[in-house]
């Protein structure tokens, strides 16, 4: 059986090709260049290799990519989404997003979530299992080069999409160390973000990495019980752990933690909450981010009117906390995480058929 290398860093290649007869160690990152940064699929792409050489390699190893088997675009046309097929039929969301700053990315970690956040449909029908690096990247190279054709490109990555990524903890760092390889993207580590629920070890684990990432902390609450109620994970990390481990990333990294903040009608946005976050974030080098949710009928759930989200803004920013609102980008495609796969999974089940 032939081995994918697709997601193997130039290190990793030259240990796998040690078993091809001939394959000097320079070839590893020839082969890493053709893969990242020219999407070859193939080894008789590889011009500068030996006839040879290639045949040798493509009877021991295979160079498998995505399959894109849907996609919507938002209106506007700053936001477009792709349901991304693996190997093993398994799909995932991953969102290009264009700002008047440049285009970013959002990834899925997972396929679909165990986190069991109520507003949330990625985690509707739990976690299938955990993407290897390679599968990660492969969502990135392939907006790239869907932005490449129009001269452009990925400037930033958002490490926000399905799944809990320090669930998957290896392979996004790895994943993230290869976007940052002069032999694949060359992207700066300070373009890229990572989101987490809040799990604390996991935190604490990135903040001694030594990489200067933009670390996003899903709170959604100030307090244990409101917190609890939407997110299951505070039972095992409480508000007031996650948010010190986030003081302490910052402190470690000097890197400003954003904190997201879905707001829901009725639940947690009330002025009440916004000094209860005030008084837990105090102090600390950090930014709140401000999100009406999205609404998904199974959860019940809906956002507050625009003169309250900005009533809410207006009561923090009074206790001299740094805030902005997320601009909506994709509201018409559901652009949300899980939504896409969703409607995917709903079909697959109309037709008799698994994921």
């Amino acid at each position: 059986m032939q081995t994918n290398i697709f997601g193997y860093d130039v290190a990793a290649l030259k240990n796998a090709f040690q078993a091809i007869e001939g394959c000097q160690s320079y070839r590893a990152e020839q082969v890493a260049r053709w893969m990242y940064q020219r999407n070859a699929t193939a080894f008789e792409e590889m011009t500068d290799l030996g006839k040879e050489l290639r045949q040798r390699m493509a009877s021991v190893f295979v160079i498998q990519r995505a399959v894109i088997i849907n996609e919507q675009h938002s209106q506007r046309g700053d936001t477009s989404k792709y349901l991304l097929a693996f190997a093993d039929g398994m799909a995932v969301e991953t969102v290009v997003m264009r700002h008047r700053y440049g285009n970013s990315v959002c990834v899925s970690t997972q396929v679909g979530c165990a986190m069991g956040c109520r507003f949330c449909a990625s985690t509707l029908n739990g976690v299938s299992r955990s993407l290897t690096t390679g599968e990660i990247l492969d969502q990135v190279l392939f907006a790239d080069a869907l932005l490449k054709v129009s001269g452009q490109g990925v400037n930033s990555i958002v490490v926000m999409g399905s799944g809990e990524p320090m669930a998957n903890y290896q392979a996004v760092v790895d994943f993230i160390r290869l976007c940052h390889a002069p032999y694949c993207l060359n992207l700066s580590l300070r373009s890229v973000a990572v989101s987490t629920v809040g799990l604390v070890p996991g935190i604490d684990r990135l903040a001694a990495e030594g990489m200067p990432l933009t670390l996003s902390i899903s709170l959604h609450a100030a307090d244990d019980v409101t917190r609890s109620r939407l997110m299951p994970m505070n039972d095992t990390y409480p508000i007031r752990e996650v948010v010190e481990a986030g003081r302490r990333y910052a402190t470690a990294t000097g890197r400003r933690v954003t904190y997201e903040y879905t707001l829901i009608d009725g639940i947690n946005d009330r002025e009440f909450d916004a000094l209860n976050l005030s008084r837990l974030l105090k102090g600390q080098l950090c930014h709140i981010n401000l999100i009406p949710v999205n609404p998904v009928p199974e959860q019940g759930m809906t956002p507050p009117d625009a003169k309250h989200v900005q009533r809410f803004a207006d009561w923090l920013e009074a206790q001299g906390l740094s805030v902005t609102l997320r601009r909506e980008m994709g509201g018409d495609i559901k652009a949300a995480c899980g939504q896409l796969r969703k409607r995917h999974l709903e079909g697959r089940e109309a037709e008799g058929t698994g994921e």
